[in-house]
């Protein structure tokens, strides 16, 4: 039974408590507790009022109670009412959310998200986006609805410059249907109001260094013109301390390599986010939109790396010795992008309407390290110098008529070029390394991707709405490769299509479900991918030396297909009238030719010798299936309370088989299990303050991946909390803690070998405690 709301007050006799609903609050705990899927959604609650006594002056009977079905279409969030209303299931994370924790990085607020996890890393250190446990581009990540360049991170994003994230479980015509798992939109701030300046500064600690941060928001509105202008200064430090064991045994077990390694480093990033919003009305119905964007990151790196090697019988040539016993970086690195967007809107005499945007952006990066190889076989002195540039165009439209009271269609284009540019050298002792075989030479990639694509939605009814569409795209990559020119064309059909069903017996329960075609395209990196030489296991100055199955080299693979997937969604939703909602998802995909990094030995024409080298492949197919569980309600929804408290949680499941690959634990790479979210805010009575936490739970997991290879990972528990002081209601000041149990992160690999011998890797990496104060201003 799903939750009851508590009788608004108007409809409460005067000096009378709601009677008790044991069999709600029975099933609400369920739920909060995030136990099986409900499989039924009863009626509305109803109420006793008694009508107010007639004037009259003889006493009248009281007359009998009625019932009262409290049926009302909006909620006090805004953003529950449009998760509600779209056909194609999105959920919608607004301000009041992206504030709640405090978060300084925008990782901390997505991975409390429905089905979202952060993979690879310690708690507090970011880590790949991923929904549904899948990563590796099988979640798509937009910026205004804008994908962005390789390099583009979303933690150089303050939380304070987003007006509000949306999450799309299935992939919808008019973006791109890269989106196996789904897709993550953010949406950057958009407000014109007066009066609604904010200025945002912070101070805190990540582990013992140093955190700053400073945000200024300022908006503006005049009949012609209205404005948004936000930027973002931050400095920080970061320490990443790590411990690597690796052991290869014998067929009898006997060790015949035993080496530890300790990393130790510190990064000391300053950046810049500036980011504008320029809204002119052109007359009539036509408006203009700019949107100016400017992004730059620096990081300066000290590290050190030391090897301590018990035994080592495998490379008797070297004398035992590893390739190095300490190794000294210092390294400079830079990242920035410029962008700026526009769109046009004007409408025709017949409803229709036309939206057309454009957009250029120049992105630039690079590094510089030295480092110093000593204690090894050889002493060593490497400087590497890389170097990316990319200039990209697009443009896209959508032109959509009203065809019926309910009902409208619409259809639009895509057009896309890019250029992407690197460079990369390797000195050793001063001349060009021997297996970098494009030493200073500038390899480029061209990649131009176009794409149309229709759909119509219609609210049938009351009771039913559906969505239909269907995208053509396709993406051509010419590139040069350590080997010569490379070229991979691609082209995908997706019809999409989407349900919702308001049950009519009970307005506030719906049903979902979704039928899609989508897919991953390689990137290119993973085309190109310029040879890596495993600086463990490096190439003498006589082509001799191996590595290890644990230790490959790495290229890349120009005759990569892309994964194409089917996904099926079904859920259902009941919603409540104070905003919170309860919900079950199921989600299923078919998905071929998966694509996964494979090791094996070949030779190459850098060594005299077989080695080692690891490049993406296509493999057969993969299934994936899961469940997501969410609920948001007040502690009035359970029981008889007075008490403000509001709770949240969500719990998804997961699971997947992947073709070729031997069970158990054949899932896609790096998919958990299942991932548990726990969180509430409680306002103080009599007191400005709010407080309020969260739990987020990632359970440790084993993989199986080819060819008897294997992969763990360890579980993450993150402990979030804050206190918020509102001196008024433009100032406040909050108090944020992330990662509080500070636990560190396992991970490691193992292979096992045809003739009985096995190489164990596992690694210790450190996490810190990290607290963060910040000051809030309205002006």
């Amino acid at each position: 039974m799903p939750c009851l709301p508590p009788i608004p007050q108007p409809l409460r006799p005067a000096r009378h408590r709601p009677p008790s609903r044991p069999r709600a609050v029975a099933a609400c705990a369920a739920l909060t507790a995030l136990a099986p899927l409900l499989l039924a959604w009863p009626a509305q609650a109803q109420t006793d009022a008694a009508p107010p006594t007639p004037r009259a002056a003889a006493p009248a009977p009281t007359p009998a109670p009625q019932q009262v079905e409290i049926t009302g279409n909006t909620s006090p969030d805004p953003t529950t009412d449009e998760r509600r209303r779209a056909t194609a299931s999105r959920i919608t994370i607004g301000r009041e959310e992206l504030d709640r924790m405090g978060d300084s990085n925008l990782g901390d607020v997505l991975k409390r998200l429905p089905g979202v996890t952060l993979g690879g890393g310690p708690p507090g250190r970011g880590g790949q986006i991923r929904m549904r446990g899948m990563g590796g581009g099988y979640t798509q990540i937009l910026l205004d609805g804008q994908r962005m360049p390789p390099g583009f991170s979303l933690d150089s994003i303050a939380p304070e410059q987003i007006e509000r994230i949306e999450i799309l479980r299935a992939p919808v015509a008019e973006n791109s249907t890269q989106a196996i798992a789904g897709t993550i939109n953010v949406i950057l701030r958009a407000d014109y109001k007066r009066k609604a300046n904010e200025l945002r500064f912070s101070g805190g600690v990540d582990g013992r260094a140093p955190q700053t941060g400073m945000t200024l928001t300022r908006n503006g509105q005049t009949e012609a013109l209205g404005y948004n202008l936000t930027t973002t200064v931050f400095a920080g430090d970061q320490r990443n301390q790590s411990d690597t064991r690796t052991l290869h045994t014998a067929a009898d077990g006997t060790p015949t390599l035993d080496q530890a390694q300790h990393n130790d480093s510190t990064d000391k990033r300053t950046g810049l986010f500036a980011n504008g919003r320029l809204a002119f009305k052109l007359g009539g119905t036509d408006t203009l939109e700019l949107q100016p964007f400017f992004n730059t990151v620096r990081v300066r790196t000290v590290s050190q790396i030391s090897v301590a090697q018990a035994v080592n019988t495998e490379d008797a040539a070297n004398g035992y010795l590893p390739a190095y016993t300490l190794a000294d970086v210092t390294g400079r690195s830079h990242w920035q992008m410029g962008r700026l967007a526009g769109a046009w809107n004007t409408a025709t005499a017949s409803g229709g309407k036309l939206l057309v945007r454009f957009g250029g952006r120049l992105s630039d990066s690079g590094s510089h390290s030295d480092r110093s190889e000593t204690g090894g076989l050889l002493a060593r002195a490497k400087v590497i110098d890389n170097s990316t540039r990319e200039t990209g165009v697009d443009t896209n439209g959508k032109f959509s008529q009203l065809i019926a009271d309910r009902h409208s269609a619409s259809a639009g284009w895509e057009l896309e070029s890019s250029r992407r540019s690197e460079r990369s050298s390797t000195l050793l002792n001063g001349t060009p390394d021997p297996s970098d075989a494009t030493f200073g030479a500038t390899l480029a990639a061209n990649i131009r991707r176009a794409a149309l694509f229709a759909q119509d939605e219609w609210d049938w009814s009351k009771q039913l709405s559906f969505y239909a569409g269907a995208r053509w795209e396709g993406i051509d990559t010419r590139a040069d490769g350590d080997s010569g020119p490379i070229s991979n064309r691609a082209s995908v059909f997706a019809p999409l299509a989407h349900l919702v069903w308001k049950l009519p017996d009970s307005p506030r329960d719906q049903i979902r479900a979704s039928l899609t075609r989508s897919y991953r395209a390689p990137n290119t990196s993973q085309l190109i991918g310029r040879r890596q030489v495993n600086s463990l296991a490096p190439v003498g100055e006589d082509r001799q030396g191996g590595n290890s199955a644990d230790r490959p080299d790495r290229i890349g693979n120009a005759l990569l297909k892309p994964e194409l997937a089917w996904g099926l969604e079904v859920g259902a939703e009941h919603y409540l009238t104070a905003g919170g909602l309860v919900s079950a998802n199921l989600f299923y995909r078919r998905i071929t030719d998966v694509i996964r990094n494979v090791a094996s030995q070949q030779s190459v024409p850098y060594a005299d010798v077989k080695r080692w080298v690891s490049r993406p492949v296509n493999l057969q197919a993969a299934d994936a299936l899961g469940l997501e569980l969410e609920a948001k309600f007040r502690a009035a929804d359970l029981w008889a309370t007075d008490l403000p408290l509001n709770l949240r949680s969500n719990l998804t499941l997961m699971t997947s088989r992947v073709q070729g690959v031997p069970g158990p634990n054949n899932r896609l790479e790096g998919q958990p299990p299942w991932t548990l979210n726990l969180g509430g805010d409680l306002p103080l009575r009599g007191t400005p303050l709010t407080v309020g936490g969260n739990v987020n739970h990632t359970p440790g997991f084993q993989l199986n991946l080819l060819d008897n290879a294997q992969s763990r990972q360890g579980l993450k528990t993150v402990v979030d909390a804050y206190a918020q002081w509102k001196f008024n209601p433009d100032a406040s000041a909050r108090l944020s803690v992330s990662n509080a149990l500070a636990r560190p992160y396992d991970s490691g690999s193992t292979q096992l070998m045809a003739d009985g011998s096995r190489d164990d890797v596992a690694t210790r990496a450190r996490s810190t405690l990290n607290l963060n104060l910040r000051a809030e201003l309205r002006f």
